[in-house]
């Protein structure tokens, strides 16, 4: 696990970053034209290309022969186009910030799923490797929970500006230790499933990830089911205001979302660390919890008894990016692992935008409704998790993919299950 601390300090950093950009944009915009609209089209422009830029950005990770160097330049593209937002937003042309905000976005599959693709690379396969997965995943809960924690506060005490400054001093540090992780070269792991030994062609094209989520039986359970609730999931926001200010608490949204978040945390920091557990069926038990626990908050009396709600969901949503990524790392093949990765981050994230404009559209109905369509969307991706992995067909050859990254590469042979 040589690195490994290193590795979780940069990501928790980078995701630090990520994670308080959706606030900070829309907070500065606000700030300095005063239309929040502004900031919400400069906040499109900064997330659309995530799906669109994920199997380039895997591509391009699985074929370089400096993964050190493509990790850092991307940490310090993300980097720059913090800073520079921070600067030109509200002073510069509109299309001078969204092609920066493009720019920008574009680096953002690498700040998430890139870099968990790393893990492989860091710690050897088995249960130490499913565990350094749930610190893996704490780091983006942690982030969850304080980078809009810091944006809102820097922005009660004055301005938007210095929150988007310590986002760019966090990307800054996410970097300069990216430089110091160890990437070494690929050696053989003689418990790695067939299909995966080393020998093939070094690197796949750009529709091999694609190909693999969705002829990998196990991969293309987790990835329809994570969209579907993230379509969800991404409606949450603004569905606990609405649910807040019908419960009579029109400020208490944010502190929904806060013990969602924070529940989140300690599942994933507990729960996601049960290694005896086959990962598909701790994905499944992690999404019926979740949407189980929204729907009884479709029926709280108050805040006070939705937020514990909220935060029995988050408790049992927090081991699902631990199972997600475990069973993206013991079923890509080598030489497609990054863009698997890359490409489910992006399309979990497309799908959020999709949930969140789908709530705009819906902000008249009635939040219990909405909260009882976000919970049936959550059961509903336990169910087809369980139907696509019971009944699909079982790849050949992990899914007839090239394996083999470049020598150099700091991805490592998939894993054998753990049970």
């Amino acid at each position: 696990m040589h690195g490994f601390g290193r590795y979780l300090a940069a990501a928790l950093a980078a995701r630090f970053a990520s994670e308080g950009m959706s606030l900070a944009v829309v907070l500065l915009a606000l700030e300095r034209t005063g239309s929040a609209a502004y900031g919400a089209f400069v906040l499109t422009a900064w997330l659309a290309p995530h799906v669109l830029a994920a199997p380039l950005a895997g591509a391009a990770a699985a074929r370089t022969g400096r993964p050190r160097l493509f990790h850092v330049v991307a940490l310090t593209g993300f980097t720059c186009a913090v800073a520079a937002l921070a600067v030109l937003l509200g002073r510069a042309p509109a299309p001078v910030v969204v092609a920066v905000a493009l720019l920008g976005g574009s680096c953002g599959p690498m700040v998430t799923g890139g870099m968990s693709s790393l893990v492989a690379g860091l710690v050897p396969a088995g249960a130490g490797r499913d565990r350094a997965y749930a610190w893996d995943a704490s780091t983006y809960n942690a982030a969850a929970v304080t980078a809009p924690a810091v944006v809102g506060l820097a922005a009660a005490l004055g301005s938007a500006a210095p929150a988007m400054a310590a986002l760019a001093l966090a990307g800054t540090l996410a970097a300069v230790l990216a430089a110091t992780l160890p990437y070494t070269t690929r050696q053989p792991d003689p418990t790695a499933r067939p299909g995966a030994e080393p020998g093939a062609p070094a690197a796949a094209g750009l529709g091999a990830g694609l190909a693999a989520l969705w002829r990998i039986r196990e991969l293309r359970a987790i990835t329809s089911a994570t969209t579907l609730a993230f379509v969800g999931i991404g409606t949450l926001t603004t569905t606990s205001v609405l649910l807040a200010s019908r419960l009579s608490s029109p400020g208490g949204g944010g502190v929904l979302m806060t013990a969602f978040a924070v529940g989140a945390l300690a599942g994933s920091l507990t729960l996601g660390r049960i290694t005896s557990v086959e990962p598909g069926r701790l994905a499944r038990r992690a999404m019926a919890g979740t949407g189980a626990a929204l729907a009884a908050a479709v029926f709280a009396p108050s805040v006070a008894v939705a937020a514990v709600l909220f935060a029995a969901a988050g408790v049992c949503d927090g081991p699902l990016l631990t199972a997600t990524l475990r069973i993206r790392s013991e079923y890509a093949p080598d030489a497609v692992r990054t863009q698997v990765f890359t490409l489910g981050a992006g399309l979990k994230l497309t799908a959020a935008s999709v949930g969140a404009a789908l709530g705009g559209f819906a902000a008249s109905a009635p939040p219990q409704a909405l909260l009882a369509g976000i919970s049936t969307l959550i059961l509903a991706s336990a169910l087809l998790h369980a139907l696509v992995a019971r009944h699909g067909a079982a790849p050949t050859g992990a899914a007839a993919a090239t394996t083999g990254p470049p020598e150099g590469s700091a991805t490592a042979p998939a894993g054998r299950r753990t049970s």
